[in-house]
């Protein structure tokens, strides 16, 4: 099973952008589907984005198409989410998770390994 290690957070201005990283052990990359998620401090965590175990298919929430972008780099066991044009209302814990089981790419209980989370501060 893999272990995704989140890296990349910090404080970014409104209209700045970061990128993250998440870096996934283990030698069944490929066999994951990975995706984005985020909680804001007493809130639910949200889906932001997830990437098919080919890096074709991608999947985006609302609130962040067109802004945000999910690519994997198999080579390198690696997924990012650049993320452009920040806003405030983006400010939370980003989270990377891995998915081998069949589910539903926007529900977070259906992924199956979890990082640490990384913190996303964005400043108006």
């Amino acid at each position: 099973q893999v272990q995704p290690v989140e890296s990349g957070g910090g404080l970014v201005q409104a209209g700045g952008s970061l990128r993250l990283s998440c870096a996934a052990s283990g030698r069944t990359f490929t066999s994951y589907a990975m995706g984005w998620f985020r909680q804001a401090p007493g809130k639910e965590r949200d889906f932001v984005a997830a990437l098919r175990r080919s890096g074709v298919s991608a999947y985006y929430a609302d609130s962040v198409k067109g802004r945000f972008t999910i690519s994997r780099d198999n080579t390198k066991n690696t997924v990012y989410l650049q993320m452009n044009s920040l806003k405030p209302e983006d400010t939370a814990v980003y989270y990377c998770a891995a998915r081998y089981r069949i589910g539903n790419v926007y529900n977070h209980n259906d992924y199956d390994a979890w990082g640490q989370g990384t913190q996303v501060t964005v400043s108006s």
